[in-house]
């Protein structure tokens, strides 16, 4: 039996375990069920090992039942546990101050929050090693219905209304998901990715609506900044990663017919560039920091789209976005839960010098947000990968036109521009809420518990070690080769 499937059930054991435990033991045993699996697949994406573990055969459309690996799972998979693990140390000072608020009982309350966060973690940690869409419908769903009841029970004021408004928009990409795969499963005789041939076209563009609602695309992302606005803040790190697991299944059907993205190049491409430079822009409106930061998620998520219509460069890019993106986000995300923790401050009006006041928490948020505009850390690597597939795409005789234009020059200046823009509004928030002078806030400085920032320092480690030996080279050799034999 391969050993990554006890790696696999680890945390998924854990996630029902949690439930007798006291909330200290149980945020340590949840942070550990995904720190040990991160260090196995950080082994494996390193050596450069693949493999699949069959489960069991069911008659057509199903399909053969297996759990895999290659270096897309595993470089997804390592964002899924790094990210997973240290937002669980962070939930520990966080909930206390939550659960004081809405005046429940941490004992009791924290088991039924350490149960549905480990299992919204799990769901998406299966996922992305599920080698049959059955599963990888089923975990997108348990993900789904995860975190639907984490905003519901553990929201702000409108949290009601908020998980409501969710669940109703995450039925668009389940659903269309679900009969896409069958679409998939009737034309090849399977569900199993390794039995997969075609894609119809009609079945891809189900699909393809159905994920740029996840993602989500301008015009579809309505629901995503009242998300974030509302939730608790550990399960929204993990939110940003289940939104980017629709650049994961769009990849993966990618690998199986390129059909629909390459006959719609332009059109997707040209929205996808739309939607990340308007929601960038729409940043610097917001007055709510966790907002503020879903309209950055929506920016940054479009890179992942760009990225797909960007030839196997581009598909290089998507994978090291995500980590990107999962590692930058979930750290500023931590930022605005800390400041939330330690002085209730949610609208920036009320903000302006907190550097004095949480200096650690401060320098993380610098690091969160030079993940995002790609300055040393692994973003710097991903926006490398999707310039390079611009010019892979479009600097050929037979290039494309894009808008109109032949050659690369609009579409390199305009990528350029997107990611510029992730730069501009980053440091300009960062100053308008670390620096400066400050608002509202008069109080002496309060104690900062290291699980509030310690955690935080850790995915900025990783953010950093990542874009270096060993692991740059293997991720991009492991990926390259996965998607169809680029080793840069």
């Amino acid at each position: 039996m391969s050993m990554i499937i006890y790696f696999l059930l680890l945390p998924l054991i854990v996630t029902f375990i949690v439930l007798f435990l006291r909330p200290k033991a149980a945020t340590y045993l949840a942070a550990f069920s995904f720190i040990i699996p991160f260090f196995y697949i950080l082994h494996r994406l390193l050596a450069g090992i693949s493999e699949e573990f069959h489960i069991m055969y069911f008659s057509a459309p199903v399909g053969e039942i297996y759990m895999f690996s290659d270096a897309v799972s595993n470089a997804f998979g390592l964002a899924i546990c790094a990210v997973s693990a240290m937002a669980a140390f962070f939930s520990l000072p966080y909930m206390q101050s939550r659960l004081e608020e809405m005046k429940l009982d941490m004992e009791k309350e924290y088991r039924k929050y350490a149960f549905l966060y480990c299992l919204f973690a799990t769901s998406m940690l299966w996922l992305v090693y599920s080698g049959n869409l059955v599963f990888v419908y089923t975990f997108l769903e348990i993900a789904i219905i995860s975190a639907f009841l984490l905003i519901f029970l553990y929201g702000y004021d409108k949290r009601r209304w908020t998980s409501i408004l969710f669940f109703i928009w995450m039925l668009i990409p389940g659903v269309l998901a679900l009969f896409s795969f069958l679409l998939i499963g009737s034309t090849n005789g399977t569900l199993a990715l390794s039995g997969l041939k075609e894609v119809s076209m009609f079945a891809w563009a189900i699909l393809f609506i159905g994920m740029i609602v996840k993602i989500p695309a301008i015009g579809l992302h309505s629901w995503l900044p009242w998300t974030y606005e509302q939730s608790p803040t550990p399960p929204l790190g993990l939110l940003i990663m289940s939104d980017g697991l629709a650049g994961y299944i769009l990849l993966r059907i990618y690998l199986v017919d390129p059909s629909f993205i390459e006959a719609y190049r332009i059109p997707i491409l040209s929205y996808a560039l739309f939607s990340a430079i308007y929601a960038g822009f729409s940043v610097f409106r917001q007055t709510n920091y966790k907002r503020l930061l879903g309209y950055s998620s929506i920016s940054q998520m479009n890179y992942m789209l760009v990225a797909l219509c960007l030839g196997s460069y581009g598909l290089m890019g998507l994978v090291i976005q995500f980590l990107s993106h999962s590692f930058g986000k979930s750290i500023l995300l931590m930022t605005a839960g800390g400041v939330i923790a330690l002085y209730g401050m949610k609208d920036l009006k009320d903000m302006g010098g907190l550097h004095d006041h949480m200096p650690e928490i401060s320098n993380a948020a610098v690091i969160g947000w030079m993940n995002l505009g790609g300055i040393l850390t692994i973003g710097m690597l991903g926006e490398f990968f999707i310039l390079r597939g611009v010019v892979d795409t479009f600097l050929r005789p037979d290039s494309p036109s894009f808008l109109g234009w032949t050659g690369s020059l609009p579409i390199i200046l305009a990528v350029i521009f997107m990611f510029l823009l992730s730069v501009w509004y980053g440091f300009y928030m960062l100053r308008r809420i670390f620096y400066g002078r400050p608002r509202s806030l008069k109080s002496e400085k309060k104690h900062v518990s290291g699980y509030l920032y310690i955690p935080l320092f850790i995915i900025g480690l990783l953010s950093v070690i990542f874009l270096f030996p060993p692991v740059a080279p293997a991720l991009a050799k492991g990926v390259g080769i996965i998607i169809g034999g680029v080793i840069p």
